[in-house]
């Protein structure tokens, strides 16, 4: 009984990765059967490029990165590149995670003048009135 279990729980494993991994090249192929010149990429090496041409026929692609024009299989390309947004260090907190900010202190931050601007202003208003 005990055995049977484990025959089963081993096929269902084998059956889910080989149905994943299936969906995964489906996933490659269709990203590769639509790369458009324009679209910027990065490859297994990490060069980041624009697509220039792509060759179905022999399965090539070129890309132009900062000028230089280099050719790759279309294995060599990882993915379509997205750049991270910046986060400056003040906007996260110690864990990495980015700050709340409350748009309402904002406003009313800009809103209130600061010390030195009163002071200075009523400087100019006692010169003005002497």
């Amino acid at each position: 009984m005990f055995l049977i279990v484990i025959m089963v729980v081993m096929f269902g494993m084998m059956f889910w990765q080989s149905k994943k991994a299936k969906q995964q090249q489906a996933e490659r192929q269709d990203f590769r059967a639509n790369l458009q010149p324009g679209t910027e990429v990065i490859t297994i090496g990490g060069v980041i490029g624009k697509v220039v041409s792509v060759d179905t026929e022999y399965e090539e692609i070129v890309i132009d990165s900062e000028g230089s024009q280099i050719r790759f299989g279309f294995n060599a390309i990882s993915r379509e590149y997205v750049r991270p947004a910046y986060v400056h260090d003040d906007e996260v907190d110690e864990n990495g995670n980015p700050l709340p900010t409350d748009s309402a202190d904002e406003d009313q931050a800009a809103q209130e003048p600061i010390e030195g601007d009163i002071e200075v202003a009523q400087t100019e208003t006692e010169q003005k009135n002497n």
